[in-house]
């Protein structure tokens, strides 16, 4: 399995396998899901202060989105690129909240795993985005349904990134394995209905805009930002 393939689709689909020389700083994600929660705090703390957020969860909603394209894109990358996926066991995946998206992830294991819907949720969906949206819920009220909105639409971008490159690429069948195993994905009911119509676009609404100068995202629900008069219109599918 060839990392660094995964790697040249973009900066999200890189995965670090040799210790960074912040290795202190690295810290396991198991250790966050059981309760060590001092680096989200501080991560979100930096969202909120670099953004100008409004409110703590709109900086929560951002740093969480960041984190959940990593993980489905370092597992989605080499699921379609090539049939298999690294096992990314939270107690060998390591973060350093302290730096800047995307979210650098190293990871110290070896074991793979076959590209397969259930073994993608079972490693990501369950593993980590589970605990983590509860790791974001002991920060702050932030509602669950915002968080499995990121991680549909995070999926969604991994999704997109995979079909630009095999189509950049001359690689047609990168795209259609990477298709199949979102539709599988999607298909479960945290993530159901989170993303919609063959843009996939996203049902629900990040808070990105309440920013100063935040904007929408390109797959945002919204066609204009809230409080402009003009969001009553239906959302464009």
């Amino acid at each position: 399995m060839n990392l660094g393939e995964s790697a040249a689709v973009g900066g999200f689909f890189a995965l670090r396998t040799t210790p960074p020389k912040s290795e202190g700083a690295h810290r396991p994600l198991a250790l966050l899901y059981a309760g060590e929660d001092g680096p989200l705090h501080a991560r979100v703390d930096r969202v909120v202060a670099r953004l100008g957020a409004p409110e703590r969860r709109v900086g929560a909603s951002v740093a969480h989105l960041g984190l959940a394209a990593r993980l489905w894109s370092t597992a989605l990358g080499p699921a379609a690129l090539h049939g298999r996926f690294p096992s990314l066991d939270p107690a060998e995946l390591s973060w350093d909240g302290a730096l800047t998206s995307p979210d650098d992830l190293w990871w110290a294991g070896s074991d793979t795993r076959p590209a397969t819907v259930a073994a993608l949720r079972a490693a990501v969906q369950e593993a980590h985005l589970g605990p983590l949206h509860a790791a974001l819920r002991r920060d702050g009220h932030i509602s669950p349904r915002l968080l499995w909105g990121n991680a549909g639409s995070a999926l969604a971008g991994a999704l997109r990134e995979l079909t630009r490159w095999a189509a950049a690429h001359g690689r047609p069948e990168v795209a259609e394995r990477a298709a199949v195993l979102v539709a599988g994905l999607l298909d479960h009911p945290d993530l159901a209905g989170t993303v919609r119509g063959p843009r996939l676009r996203r049902a629900s609404c990040c808070l990105y805009y309440r920013c100063p100068g935040g904007g929408l995202c390109g797959d945002c629900v919204f066609d204009h930002a809230p409080r402009t008069g003009l969001e009553a219109r239906p959302p464009a599918p």
